[in-house]
């Protein structure tokens, strides 16, 4: 086994020692997310923290690590006779991101379980970590069905396994910590709420703690070994403190005045539901303890607070986490008397800077004109185009208006991608919609169709008593139908035709709309934009939708439209992708006008460009974007050369007066 880097000797990260600390300290407090940029040991800080962690006793033999003072009645490997116990060191499971189900819960043998009737149960991770830690790196990239099932299971502090009747349930408490780089995209707000604390680490900008990052890591390269035995008299320090700390958990007390600055805090920042404020209660215990104290201080509730409140205030993806100290520091000011003292009612806190989430942005003053002659001086001297990124015809970016709930945008067909919520496909998870022999090991069992298959044979096989006489060939495989995530490929004309500030700030908030809808429906997107002369991959597909959003609120726009680079980029871009990830289908949502403008036949350059898309079947939307008493209707027609349809900005709003479920046509539909 290799030897971990030792905790003590990782530099700097404060926060995060103290935050993966206070939960070794009380386990209670619900777990730690660890948030930040590659390449910020992350995980070496975590995997360190096991072997600080101290011993477990546990019932001997068992495969589910129950305690022996209090074994679980319900255990598989119960009931257990008192006596008999071991001490290990506690356990640092980790849980890889592709994991199957089967491997995180444990498997039932299906085939014993039905022939038998024996409840022949395989242990998974859930059962490993037990009573330890369960690690989960890159947890924002965990699959939807997994994340329910650890959702479950830290919700009960037990996993349950139930197939066609057959079920088993075993005790599974764990320290639940996960690391995450947030520009792979975010977490469901579920599971956030699940982690107790959060950290946001980066690395340090001050060359000398660099220079000892880099001294450090070279010589644990060199000698692992060697380098944790001259950290071992520090990691035995911090080791007693934990025990220390412990035990002085108990006699900690929590005060009114302390429990008042809590609650105080949690509702002046608006956090949902009441499980901010018990984690901050048990924050600024396991502080207490940590410190030595058995009394809970003013300092200690700060210091919860800046751990247990930031990822809780997130209202969608695009809100950045974080809390404001100031508010923080008068909210405990106010707050602070003795215990059953204090306040008895008083104005509202200050919502802060900028008021309530959102708010319809202020046009800006000057009018601008609607159209590619708006945006002419774009051209230089001689009449040669200046570049897309500068020149006169750039005009500063729009701010995004207010978005809103949308239509549901689907892939037509059925689809094996990864799950998702968007376009209907064959998935581990739905309803079941028939029965197919296995390939490979059986995950779902379609119990009739098995039944149907084995039942012709029982004379031959000599079946004699009332068990089922199963074989291998009898086994079919359930088929589902779910939902799955596709790739929303945005291709945005930020040309001088979309300029106008009200035109452009509209529909920067319809492609934000579209973008929280993709992050619901847990969709990787991309963004190119188009204007000038050329076409850029403003964000090359990625799961991190609060990405593509910041590119977008940074979009300048003006000059030409090339509406043909930009949708030849965009083939180009699924191209790729295709090649990548084959089985998730493609959405291109085209976001434009319809116009074609600058150089040679445009408009039939353009109608080239489109109909590669029909020809390979990619569904597509074009946004119509045209505004104003007259339209040209450019386009629907370039939806129809898509093979796709068109919608309105106006449309595209779930609460419009056309609200049905629009389903986008991949081939022949053409739009009205």
């Amino acid at each position: 086994m290799s030897t971990p880097f030792p905790f003590t000797a990782v530099v700097g990260q404060d926060d995060l020692r103290l935050a993966l600390l206070l939960n070794a300290v009380s386990p209670a407090v619900g777990g730690v997310l660890v948030r930040g940029e590659k390449g910020t040991a992350k995980s070496t800080a975590v995997r360190a923290l096991s072997a600080l962690m101290p011993e477990v006793d546990v019932v001997s033999g068992c495969r589910f690590s129950c305690d022996p003072d209090s074994p679980d009645p319900a255990c598989p490997d119960g009931p257990h006779e008192p006596g008999a116990f071991a001490s290990r060191p506690a356990r640092m499971v980790e849980l890889p991101v592709g994991a199957s189900e089967d491997r995180l819960v444990g498997a039932l043998d299906i085939e014993r379980a039905l022939a038998e009737g024996v409840k022949a149960f395989e242990p998974g991770l859930l059962a490993d970590a037990h009573r330890g830690i369960l690690y989960v790196d890159e947890v924002n990239l965990l699959h939807d069905h997994l994340v329910d099932l650890l959702l479950d299971a830290a919700a009960m502090g037990a996993s349950y396994v139930e197939r066609e009747g057959v079920s088993v349930r075993h005790a599974s408490k764990f320290l639940l910590v996960g690391t995450m780089n947030p520009e792979e995209g975010e977490l469901r707000p579920q599971l956030l709420d699940r982690f107790g604390l959060t950290v946001e680490v980066a690395a340090s900008r001050e060359p000398d703690q660099r220079v000892e990052v880099v001294r450090r890591r070279l010589a644990y390269d060199d000698d692992p070994a060697g380098f944790a035995a001259r950290w071992a008299d520090e990691e035995a320090a911090v080791r007693a403190r934990i025990v220390g700390a412990r035990e002085l958990l108990p006699s900690v007390r929590l005060g009114d005045g302390a429990l008042r600055q809590i609650a105080a805090t949690c509702a002046a920042f608006e956090v949902d539901g009441m499980r901010a404020d018990i984690v901050m209660a048990r924050t600024a215990t396991a502080l207490a303890a940590w410190a030595g104290r058995t009394e809970v201080l003013a300092e200690d509730v700060r210091q919860a607070a800046l751990l247990a409140l930031p990822h809780r205030r997130r209202r969608n993806p695009f809100d950045a986490p974080g809390l404001d100290e100031d508010k923080l520091d008068e909210t405990l000011e106010e707050f602070g008397g003795q215990d059953g003292d204090g306040p008895d009612g008083g104005d509202d806190p200050d919502p802060g800077p900028g008021g309530g989430p959102g708010g319809q942005p202020e046009p800006d003053d000057a009018p601008q004109g609607d159209g590619d002659a708006a945006a002419r001086p774009e051209a230089g001297e001689g009449g040669e185009p200046q570049p897309s990124g500068s020149g006169a015809g750039e005009q500063q970016p729009a701010r995004a208006a207010e978005p809103f709930r949308t239509k549901v945008l689907s892939v037509p067909g059925l689809g094996e991608g990864a799950a998702g919520r968007r376009s209907r496909a064959r998935t581990e998870h739905g309803r079941t919609t028939g029965a197919r022999r296995p390939r490979g090991a059986l995950t779902k069992l379609h119990l009739a169709a098995t039944v149907q298959a084995a039942a012709p044979h029982q004379r031959a096989r000599g079946r004699s008593g009332p068990g089922l006489v199963v074989r291998r060939d009898d086994l079919r495989q359930a088929t589902r139908e779910g939902r799955e995530g596709n790739l929303v490929l945005f291709v945005v004309d930020a040309s001088g035709s979309m300029a106008a500030r009200q035109r452009m700030s509209a529909v920067k908030g319809a492609v934000l709309s579209l973008l929280l809808d993709a992050y619901q429906r847990r969709d990787k997107v991309g963004l190119v934009t188009f204007r000038g002369s050329a076409a850029d991959v403003a964000l090359p597909p990625t799961s991190s939708v609060d990405a593509a959003a910041v590119r977008l609120e940074s979009l300048p726009t003006g000059g030409r439209t090339p509406l043909a680079a930009g949708l030849l980029r965009a083939h180009e871009v699924l191209r790729v992708e295709r090649l990548r990830d084959p089985a998730r289908r493609p959405l291109m949502v085209v976001v434009t006008d319809g116009r074609a403008t600058g150089g040679p036949e445009p408009v039939a350059l353009a109608g080239r460009a489109a109909r590669l898309f029909a020809a390979e079947g990619t569904a597509s939307v074009v946004v119509d974007c045209e505004s104003g008493p007259v339209r040209l209707g450019l386009a629907g027609q370039l939806a129809g050369e898509l093979g796709g349809t068109a919608v309105t900005l106006d449309e595209l709003r779930a609460d419009s007066i056309a609200g049905l479920v629009r389903d986008v046509q991949g081939s022949s539909r053409r739009a009205a």
